[in-house]
């Protein structure tokens, strides 16, 4: 049977193919479009297969709070162009409202198909590649931060305390940690390899220094255990100097809320994503 043009555009609207694989789709399926449609799902599904090996560079974080419950959602693809796309945006969107309602903490079957439809019709490769649920206990603090590149994400948890001002600040530390990327929380984190290597590397510095050639052991010992402090300050959060009070560390910036509030405060989950990462 003849194919119209009009058969084509609305199979072309309705899918999102090429007007060539609509045309063929309905020619092959003697112009019954429902079968036409499913064709083309068909083949758009097996392409969307063969383009998994793609590398998947970019893409977007998702948090939302609903409740003691804060979501995380990271959709991957391979541009820039489609992680800004309108429909990749609510498929993400769409992730986190079945998250809440059925309890899912983990990427599965179900949540990964709301991308199939996009990605059938841009032909890229894109991926759920992350599902996380973090809960708030009773009487904490919740602060959550996505920034402009929808590519960092933090959220930071401060138990001891409801007030506004706790609030505040857990989002603060929201923002610091996407500023400043520390590698590790607290000094404690920190593996023992990592510390030999980095003195390592400073006693070899040292050793180049002509001016440590004259002093004593214990002296060089005791410089050298400074550089240490002074870097693990530096790649550890609670050490480092606050985003907005560079004057005062994390962690006495959060005893002086704590005093500002009267409630002894801590640290509770804290996560820095990445996407990708």
């Amino acid at each position: 049977m003849a194919i119209t043009a009009a058969q084509v555009k609305e199979l072309r609207e309705q899918t999102g193919a090429g007007m060539m694989d609509c045309k063929k789709a309905l020619t092959e399926t003697n112009g019954d479009f429902d079968a036409a449609a499913k064709l083309l799902k068909e083949k758009g599904l097996a392409a969307v297969a063969k383009r998994a090996e793609r590398v998947t560079s970019e893409g977007r974080i998702f948090i939302r709070q609903n409740g003691n419950k804060i979501a995380v959602v990271e959709l991957v693809c391979e541009t820039d162009f489609v992680a800004n796309n309108a429909d990749f945006i609510s498929s993400g969107e769409k992730i986190l409202d079945m998250v809440f309602e059925k309890g899912y903490t983990e990427p599965n079957k179900e949540l990964s198909d709301v991308l199939l439809d996009f990605a059938t019709r841009t032909r890229e490769n894109m991926s759920l590649s992350k599902v996380q649920i973090i809960e708030v206990p009773e009487g904490a603090s919740s602060g959550i931060y996505v920034h402009s590149n929808f590519k960092q994400a933090a959220v930071t948890i401060v138990k001891g305390s409801t007030d506004d001002k706790v609030k505040e600040f857990a989002k603060d530390c929201c923002m610091h940690l996407v500023a400043f990327t520390p590698a590790y929380i607290k000094q404690s984190d920190v593996p023992q390899s990592y510390i030999d290597e980095q003195k390592d590397i400073f006693k070899k510095q040292m050793e180049q220094d002509p001016k440590m050639a004259s002093k004593p052991e214990n002296v060089r010992e005791g410089i050298l255990q400074g550089k240490i402090n002074k870097h693990l300050a530096e790649v550890c959060f609670v050490d480092q100097m606050f985003v907005k009070d560079d004057k005062k560390s994390v962690s006495a910036k959060l005893a002086e809320i704590g005093k500002e509030v009267g409630a002894t405060l801590e640290f509770g989950d804290i996560s820095l994503l990445v996407l990708g990462k």
